[in-house]
């Protein structure tokens, strides 16, 4: 019911300017707040790659896709072990639903039907414990889609021929092992023995002492 009384209503509109006008009073917090570094883990690796997306993971038990969230994928690596990892989180809440290695068996490729889409198999940690995942991943344009599929290209190809490398070096190196013990095995051979080293003048004044330990046979 509207009010009749005008001059009341102008009271009550002074009364509620007056509540929310500012006085500039510094109010002090009961409870000091100090402040906290939050880490994410990611500090000791370079961003390769940082793209918006929408990641979904397939349920085998119910057979469909299902999503995981929205937010930054990102693939990083670590500045000392030279790592690949793939990170994702979710937008809103930074919980994270993706979380694994890049390795170089990782095989990556278009989702039939949606070339801003591709599919991939991974030994996922993101949940705290390693299960294997098939993702769906869908990008806002056939652009950003096709750059994460050639990065991710690009860092298998280079893991593969670091792998191919080292195995290079470590069968190079059993090899030249096995040379060296084949060598010292033809080297011991070769060292005369004890009895080969016996002098020639010794060996005669031991034949001539035992000639005359002999005793002599008597004739009856």
């Amino acid at each position: 019911m509207a009010s009749t009384n005008p001059n009341r209503d102008d009271e009550a509109a002074e009364t509620a300017a007056g509540e929310d006008e500012d006085t500039g009073a510094q109010i002090t917090p009961i409870v000091a707040l100090s402040e906290v570094t939050v880490t994410t883990g990611e500090e000791d690796e370079d961003v390769l790659l940082d793209l918006k997306s929408k990641l979904y993971r397939f349920d085998k038990e119910g057979n469909q896709w299902k999503e995981r969230g929205t937010g930054n994928l990102k693939l990083l690596k670590h500045q000392k072990t030279k790592k690949v990892r793939l990170v994702m989180r979710q937008a809103k809440t930074l919980k994270i639903c993706a979380n694994h290695l890049v390795l170089p068996s990782m095989k990556i490729q278009e989702h039939a039907g949606n070339d801003k889409s591709c599919v991939w198999h991974a030994a996922d940690f993101a949940d705290g414990e390693l299960k294997e995942e098939m993702f769906c991943i869908r990008f806002g344009s056939v652009e950003k889609c096709r750059n994460f599929i050639e990065t991710i290209e690009s860092i298998t190809e280079s893991l593969q021929n670091s792998s191919a490398e080292e195995s290079k070096e470590s069968s190079e190196a059993a090899e030249l092992l096995l040379n060296l013990r084949v060598d010292d095995s033809k080297e011991a051979k070769d060292v005369p023995s004890a009895a080969d080293s016996t002098n020639p003048e010794d060996e005669k004044s031991a034949t001539e002492s035992k000639a005359e330990e002999q005793p002599t046979k008597s004739k009856d």
